[in-house]
C-alpha cells in the first residue's frame, strides 16, 4: 500500500479514523493490568485496521520515533521490533555493498 503525497494544507493526520474515536483507546493508562491493556490495543488495531492513512500513521511512528500508544496498528513493543529488524537490514546491505565494491576498489 503506497504512502500518499500529501501537502502541508492536507497532512494525513487529518483522514486518521482515530480523530473520531477516543484517544484512550490509544494509549495505555497508568497500572494497566496486562489483560485490559492486551484488549485495548487489539480494540485499537482494529480501528487502525480501517484507516485510509495506516500506512502513513504507521511511518510517521517509526520515523520520530513514538515511544508510546498505538500507532499505524503497531504497538511500542511491536515497533521497537520493526526498527531492530530495518536497523539490522540495513547494516546487511550495507556490509553487501562493500563487500560487492571490495575487489572492484582494489583492483582500480
Amino acid at each position: 500500500m503506497p504512502v500518499r503525497e500529501r501537502d502541508q494544507d492536507n497532512p494525513w493526520h487529518t483522514d486518521a479514523v482515530c480523530r473520531r474515536d477516543e484517544a484512550g483507546l490509544f494509549f495505555a493508562p497508568s497500572k494497566e493490568p496486562t489483560a485490559a491493556r492486551l484488549s485495548r490495543e487489539e480494540a485499537a488495531k482494529r480501528v487502525c485496521s480501517r484507516c485510509p492513512v495506516m500506512v502513513e500513521c504507521r511511518e510517521h511512528a517509526l520515523l520520530q520515533p513514538e515511544p508510546y500508544g498505538v500507532w499505524g496498528g503497531l504497538t511500542a513493543a511491536e515497533r521497537r521490533v520493526v526498527l531492530a529488524r530495518r536497523r539490522r537490514r540495513d547494516l546487511e546491505l550495507k556490509k553487501a555493498a562493500r563487500a560487492a565494491a571490495g575487489p572492484v576498489a582494489a583492483a582500480g
